[in-house]
């Protein structure tokens, strides 16, 4: 019996850790912490929101049960994606 060869990976956002103060995402090699004083739309979310996360286009992160679209350049350099919730 010879084994087939596995297919691309389609997940290259992943959600690796969460915890009381924010949680740990996975997009494509590089692992960024989102706490939530800075994300606060993910303070509310259950463990299944957050973790049915989406990368589209290799640059963006969309939660499609929370409605919430993150740049992965803004978690790259968050000076230059100032915060405007209120």
């Amino acid at each position: 019996m010879k084994l087939r060869k596995h297919g691309k990976s389609i997940s290259s956002a992943e959600i690796t850790n969460v915890s009381p103060h924010g949680f740990w995402i996975l997009v494509q090699d590089k692992e960024y912490f989102l706490d939530y004083d800075h994300n606060p739309w993910f303070q509310k979310a259950t463990i299944n929101q957050l973790f049915n996360v989406r990368l589209l286009h290799g640059n963006h992160l969309y939660w499609p049960d929370l409605d919430v679209d993150l740049e992965v350049e803004s978690l790259d350099k968050p000076d230059c994606y100032p915060l405007l919730y209120k």
